[in-house]
């Protein structure tokens, strides 16, 4: 009778904790070979935007960059959720979640990386960029009531090896050598309002389901409001600078490229994985761009990878692996009949 009562109202305590723990049990799942494969794709792709980004520093101003780039996205892709666009869309009510959504992903980000270019290295800005596991725990811990594992912590740690390993080139007295520019905190800000950007994705209830469970129509509705405030930032630009645009094949390869790689599928794959792994776990695979940076630069250098390359990727990855493998809550059978009880 109890068992019967119980079936018909709301659950018991008992069977609340035991839903709690399973839910647990679930969040704390290894990570898969699939969520590895989704987030090493985006520090592809980034590692490919630093690149470029610096290579066209000379033909379009950097704010002016970002807002093209996210222009040739949004007309890519607009043919595929036009109906988002609609006056009865479910856009419109959620507009300060995505102006929100919008202003960090699409209209900071990639404009402060590419301002920081103009006055930083590459091997700087990677080197920067790398303090996102930082960022990211920080605001985890503060914002989103997020507790710090030792895992984590070692994780963080030995994917930090790796990357200034790379970018020290194998010697510590060139690391030592590097000198901060204003271009470094550009990229400072860009990585703590990554930070930021990949927290809000956990946040799942916070826009209509049918836009949350449409890539396309998530990433075009961030690119509504986001090329507003990419306009606007462009435009001081312009008023304030000595901007200018020198149009040519050089300039439409690299806004091909970094329209459809970066901007579509880095952020496709890089929002799934943040939604399954999470983004402390994910920030270690951004961890990865600048091994990827260092490859690129080899091979446009005409320059073969060194073995502190090789000693580097297993840092870094090694980091990924201990700070993704979480503890599992186990459920007994024991446990289990103690919970329904």
């Amino acid at each position: 009778m109890t068992a019967a009562a119980g079936s018909s109202s709301s659950p018991q305590p008992g069977l609340r904790s035991w839903l709690k723990l399973v839910t647990v049990a679930l969040m704390n799942a290894r990570l898969t070979p699939t969520t590895a494969l989704l987030l090493t794709v985006p520090p592809l792709m980034w590692a490919g935007n630093v690149i470029v980004g610096r290579m066209v520093s000379d033909l379009v101003p950097p704010i002016t960059l970002n807002l093209l780039r996210w222009v040739l996205a949004f007309v890519l892709l607009l043919p595929f959720g036009f109906r988002l666009l609609r006056p009865g869309s479910s856009l419109w009510p959620a507009w300060r979640r995505f102006v929100l959504l919008g202003l960090l992903g699409v209209g900071a980000y990639n404009a402060l990386q590419y301002l920081a270019l103009q006055t930083s290295s590459p091997i700087n800005v990677t080197l920067v960029a790398a303090s996102s596991p930082v960022w990211m725990v920080l605001i985890g811990r503060l914002f989103f009531d997020t507790p710090i594992s030792r895992r984590q912590l070692l994780g963080a740690m030995l994917s930090m090896a790796g990357v200034l390993l790379v970018l020290g080139r194998g010697q510590l007295a060139y690391l030592l050598s590097v000198r901060l520019v204003p271009g470094d905190l550009y990229i400072l800000l860009a990585a703590i309002a990554w930070a930021w950007y990949s927290w809000l994705l956990t946040q799942t209830g916070l826009e209509p389901a049918d836009i949350r469970g449409d890539w396309i129509a998530f990433l075009l509705a961030q690119m509504v409001f986001g090329l507003g405030w990419s306009a606007l930032f462009t435009l001081g630009e312009w008023t304030f600078t000595d901007a200018h645009i020198v149009w040519g094949w050089p300039l439409a390869s690299a806004l091909l490229f970094i329209a459809i790689g970066p901007a579509m599928m880095a952020y496709r794959c890089w929002g799934v994985g943040v939604q399954r792994a999470g983004p402390t776990i994910a920030s270690f695979f951004a961890n990865l761009t600048p091994l990827f940076t260092a490859v690129f630069s080899s091979v446009l250098l005409g320059e073969l990878p060194q073995p502190y390359h090789g000693l580097a990727f297993v840092l870094i990855v090694g980091g990924i692996v201990i700070s993704s493998r979480r503890r599992v809550v186990q459920i007994t059978p024991n446990a289990l009949g103690d919970k329904l009880t």
